[in-house]
């Protein structure tokens, strides 16, 4: 009753309202109410995006996948194992396929993070040639034989990822911080197709002669350089890679060798320093369950790329 009776009295004093108010003021009335609205409707848009982001950052960093859940971070696991190793950047298809299923977007740490199952698969697959670097080098080291090739092709694999590791900690705030422009769909658009057109002219005009064994230093600092571009989501590491060895005349499985090896300790220190930014922001243990909640799929990445 008293609801209908303010409902009555409201209507009643809007009439009033109206009679002694001209069209000219009425219109003046309706274009300040119309932007009022829409200032409203911004302001509401700007708090729900603000609280979002509360809810998928900690301390600046992007935390979204502790918003996913357990199957979703699962399934994300398993992309990543596909296409980590793979010319068609695994960081592309952890930003994109979430938006296309309208997921949270998990983070660049979260895929770095990831990153570091696939390098299991990649060292065992790869095992025979780590093993004779890593014990030849050493031996090398210790009979003060620094001519070895073993250990001169360890020396180049260091100083090749040298340039990553300095532009990776100059660009670290950029590339973690929640919402960064680089993880936009547009910009991982345009660095795919710029990638696909830079492989695709190197497979065409490459000579496709040299081996591993006839590398240089400038080859290592050459495509460690390329390897910076990884860096822009949709860049795809062993694509930068096997493009730079494909335009400096390397074999297609000698390039791709090339290319693995020299991914090792990127991968294994990019993984490495956001697992530590996650542990220094406190990253609570649900969130770390999450993120730890994939790594038990290795076996089915490793069967699924290598088949064994």
């Amino acid at each position: 009753m008293a609801r209908k009776a303010f409902q009555d009295f409201a209507h009643v004093l809007c009439q009033k309202f109206i009679e002694v108010l001209s069209t000219k003021d009425l219109v003046k009335l309706g274009q300040a109410l119309l932007k009022a609205c829409a200032l409203r409707r911004a302001d509401a848009r700007l708090i729900f995006r603000q609280a979002r982001m509360v809810d998928t950052c900690t301390h600046g960093v992007d935390t979204g996948f502790a918003a996913l859940g357990y199957a979703k971070v699962a399934a994300l696991g398993v992309l990543q194992g596909i296409t980590e190793l793979l010319p068609i950047s695994s960081t592309a298809h952890m930003r994109l396929v979430p938006a296309l299923l309208g997921w949270q977007d998990p983070g660049s740490a979260f895929s770095a993070a990831m990153q570091l199952a696939a390098l299991a698969a990649v060292v065992s697959y790869f095992w025979n040639d780590v093993r004779a670097l890593a014990v030849n080098s050493l031996a090398a080291i210790g009979q003060g034989k620094f001519e070895d090739r073993y250990l001169r092709c360890s020396m180049w694999i260091v100083f090749a990822t040298i340039p990553i590791g300095i532009a990776g900690s100059l660009a670290s705030k950029l590339l973690n911080t929640s919402n960064s422009p680089l993880r936009s769909v547009t910009v991982i658009g345009w660095a795919c197709v710029a990638m696909a057109l830079l492989l695709g002219v190197a497979e065409i005009w490459a000579r496709h002669s040299r081996t591993v064994d006839k590398a240089s230093l400038a080859d290592a600092v050459l495509v460690g350089l390329a390897q910076v571009g990884a860096l822009i989501p949709g860049v795809s590491r062993s694509g930068s890679t096997l493009t730079a060895a494909l335009a400096l005349g390397f074999k297609r499985d000698e390039a791709a060798r090339l290319s693995f090896l020299l991914g090792l300790p990127a991968i294994a220190l990019a993984g490495l320093k956001e697992l530590w930014e996650l542990y220094k922001i406190h990253l609570d243990y649900h969130a770390w369950s999450f993120l730890l909640s994939a790594w038990p799929l290795l076996p089915f990445q490793r069967s699924l790329r290598y088949g064994c």
